[in-house]
């Protein structure tokens, strides 16, 4: 029974000193993306001819709303006109639209027709891999991040929604007032 007990006790031990090692390994990525937690990093690209690779430190300092979608998602291309209005609306003043389709490799026509045939006139870039949706944690698509000029996240909605909703305009508006001269 002794034997027993020093068996377990050591197998406790070794999985606490492997969770920590692997907490310490892993660092920031433990525990989910939530509003008010500094966003995460991404690498994607644009749909150019020559394409070129994007990361979230290319638009520092800027007020952004990025959305994580595909195609093939029939909510995502419910809410897009609405992405499109607000881009529209508030891109004079200083909002950034960035929407990363989550497509696999190959489609990359597919993504610009469909933006073409939408009228989509901000930022599009596309990261097949699935890094984004695991970094961001982006339980399903649509998920689109708001994120303030320090990079914080200060709204996140999962599924589609109607982004040039009175509420949400302000909401935005507030974010460029906040900061706007830095």
């Amino acid at each position: 029974m002794k034997k027993q007990l020093v068996v377990v006790l050591g197998l406790i031990v070794s999985l606490g000193l492997v969770l920590i090692m692997a907490t310490q390994l892993v660092g920031e990525k433990v525990g989910p993306v939530a509003e008010g937690q500094r966003a995460p990093g991404f690498a994607a690209t644009t749909l150019d001819q020559t394409p070129v690779r994007r990361t979230l430190d290319d638009y520092r300092g800027q007020v952004v709303l990025l959305n994580v979608w595909a195609t093939w998602c029939g909510p995502c291309r419910v809410e897009m006109p609405s992405i499109q209005r607000l881009h529209k609306q508030l891109s004079p003043e200083g909002l950034k639209v960035v929407a990363v389709a989550v497509d696999d490799v190959g489609n990359e026509q597919k993504i610009r027709d469909f933006v073409a045939g939408m009228g989509l006139t901000f930022d599009i870039l596309h990261e097949p891999s699935g890094k984004i949706e695991r970094d961001w944690n982006a339980m399903g698509i649509p998920s689109t991040y708001v994120l303030d000029r320090s990079g914080t996240i200060r709204r996140m909605v999962r599924g589609s929604t109607e982004w040039d909703d009175a509420s949400t305009v302000a909401f935005v508006r507030g974010l460029l007032a906040d900061g706007a001269t830095k």
